[in-house]
Order: C-alpha cells, then sequence, then structure tokens
C-alpha cells in the first residue's frame, strides 16, 4: 500500500503477491482497486498482483485536471514504467478497459495480453451523456448519497441486487461508492463521457485478449463484446451469467475461471 507520483498526479496502489509475470489491474467508474480483491486474492500466489486507484478516485489525489482517456492512458503506462511491470497481463473493467484499449493500441510493448470486461471500443451514447453528467452534477453539490440508488442499478445487475443473501455486501459496495470525492467523480465522469471511439482502431491490437462481459450488463452488454471480439483478431470472448456491470464483485468465481483458463492457455 503505497502512493506514487507519475504523470504529475499522486496515485494510491497495492502489490500483492510475487511471481515471474505482474497482473494490472484497472477499476471502473466510482470504484477503486477495491474491485479486485476477490481476483488479487485467487492469482496472487502465482502473479505480483497490482491494483491502483484512478486519478479522482479511491485513494488517489483529486487533480485538476487530467480526466480524459488519453491522460488516464499515461497516467497507467507510466505507473506500468515506474513500477518495473513490463510486460504485463491488463485487466481493465469499464473505464479501466477504456484504458487498457489505448495502451494495447497505443504503447503495446507494455503488455504481455489484455483483458476487458464490461467495456465498449464506441464514444458513450448521446443519450447516456446527459444521464451521467446531471448524476454527477446532482452528486457534486448535494452529496453523493443523494444519487447512489439511481447508481446501484446501472452498477449491478439484478441477480446481486434482488439476493437477500448478499445485503451485507451490497451495502458494503453502496457505501464504498458514496465515500467517492464529489469533485473526483464530476471529473471523472466528464472526462470518461467525453471519450473519442476506438473501435477502427482495434485491429491494431495483436496482443492475447480476453473479453469478458456480465450477461445481465446494462451498460455495455454481451452484444457490444461480440463486436469487439469480432474486431480484435484472436480474442476470446467469456459471457458471466447472472453478472451485470461489476462481474468481478457478482460473480467472482466465474470471472476468476475465466482468468485463470485465459492466463494458463498463454503459459
Amino acid at each position: 500500500m503505497a502512493k506514487l507520483t507519475v504523470n504529475g498526479a499522486e496515485i494510491y496502489f497495492e502489490e500483492h503477491g510475487a511471481g515471474p509475470e505482474t497482473i494490472v489491474f484497472a477499476h471502473g467508474v466510482l470504484f477503486s482497486g477495491r474491485m479486485f480483491d476477490d481476483q488479487v486474492n485467487a492469482l496472487k500466489d502465482r502473479y505480483r498482483c497490482l491494483t491502483f486507484d484512478f486519478r479522482g478516485q479511491g485513494q488517489s489525489e483529486v487533480t485538476e485536471s487530467g480526466y480524459d482517456l488519453d491522460t488516464l492512458a499515461e497516467d497507467a503506462a507510466a505507473l506500468i514504467d515506474a513500477l518495473q511491470c513490463a510486460p504485463c497481463h491488463f485487466v481493465g473493467l469499464s473505464m479501466g478497459g477504456f484504458v487498457g484499449l489505448r495502451l494495447a493500441i497505443r504503447v503495446p510493448h507494455l503488455l504481455k495480453s489484455l483483458i476487458l470486461l464490461e467495456t465498449s471500443p464506441d464514444p458513450e451514447p448521446k443519450e447516456d451523456i446527459r444521464r451521467y453528467r446531471l448524476l454527477a452534477f446532482v452528486a457534486r453539490w448535494f452529496g453523493t448519497r443523494v444519487v447512489v440508488d439511481r447508481v446501484m442499478p446501472i452498477m449491478f445487475g439484478e441477480e446481486f441486487l434482488s439476493d437477500p443473501t448478499r445485503a451485507k455486501e451490497k451495502e458494503q459496495w453502496r457505501q464504498r461508492i458514496m465515500a467517492n470525492d464529489r469533485m473526483g467523480i464530476t471529473r471523472v465522469v466528464k472526462g470518461v463521457t467525453s471519450r473519442a471511439g476506438a473501435y477502427d482502431q482495434l485491429d491494431r491490437i495483436t496482443i492475447p485478449t480476453l473479453i469478458v462481459v456480465g450477461e445481465q450488463d446494462a451498460v455495455y452488454g454481451p452484444a457490444n463484446a461480440g463486436r469487439m471480439r469480432a474486431r480484435i483478431r484472436g480474442s476470446k470472448l467469456v459471457v458471466i451469467p447472472w453478472a451485470g456491470h461489476s462481474s468481478t464483485i457478482e460473480e467472482p468465481a466465474a470471472v476468476n475461471a475465466a482468468l485463470e483458463e485465459f492466463l494458463g492457455s498463454l503459459e
């Protein structure tokens, strides 16, 4: 557990386990590296596992600027260089996947493989931009508590949200979402929703790629994942039953099995 200044921002990261290869985990909007706790616990006996929080989220610095996807990708690349992780296996969920795509296209020498979870190569749909920015605006001025119940059905699938045996776990993630810095989240949402598309560049990705998507993901669902699978040569696609937009939390065993099978196939 430490912080490192890269690309003008103080970035919080955690390092667990050891091994000849490193896995870097990049989280989605409103979360932190904690959304990969189950994956780190499953893999740290064989790999060096590194999680980090993007600027403006988790325990990283809330900077004045630098929330566009190009800068966030530069942050990740600088962190990989600084911690001597390259070439690493890069696991990106949602926003983390946006970053992973850009790294694989622009600096492929930093990556050994790419694992994309619940992400998209497209710009944010126009109908969603206004909705997400409105939620961010309300969170900034009135607090995340006001919007968290609107956000939970976006981030999680119906199976997870309706399961009474997981009520304690659901409340834990609800509290973590509410703990986000108001200004940080406002800037992150603006940066993410302003992103350019990368679909036309997907055929430039030549490293081994695994695409994972929750069956109940209401943000970037299986159809979107299938488009990426068709465009990235040699990529593999796994659909996780009963999972929504946060499959690493909702169905960790199924995600771990997919990761382990994919990583094992590279050895």
